[in-house]
């Protein structure tokens, strides 16, 4: 899988360091992406499906989402969301 999602807990977030994570915000919209490096990413609102390479995932607040290098998909944001990420 290239997609791994786990919900997140305060000692979680905390043992990630987010708060020097960089921020990113979209609307509703529908768009292809490739990662060139792992990224991993808290969701703070929103919602959407992300498609690529034979599977679907459903992200929301509160989802902690690791893209791993190479996954080719496409972002379908239901609503406007807004993440936490940073590059591993």
């Amino acid at each position: 899988m290239k997609i791994l999602k786990e919900k997140a807990d305060k000692e979680r977030l905390e043992s990630l360091g987010i708060e020097k994570w960089g921020k990113w915000e979209c609307g509703v919209s529908r768009f292809n992406w490739e990662y060139s490096s792992d990224e991993r990413c808290y969701i703070l609102e929103g919602e959407a499906e992300i498609e690529g390479e034979g599977e679907k995932v459903k992200i929301e607040k509160g989802d902690i989402v690791l893209f791993k290098k190479g996954l080719c998909c496409q972002w379908n944001i239901l609503s406007p969301i807004r993440k936490m990420y940073r590059f591993e």
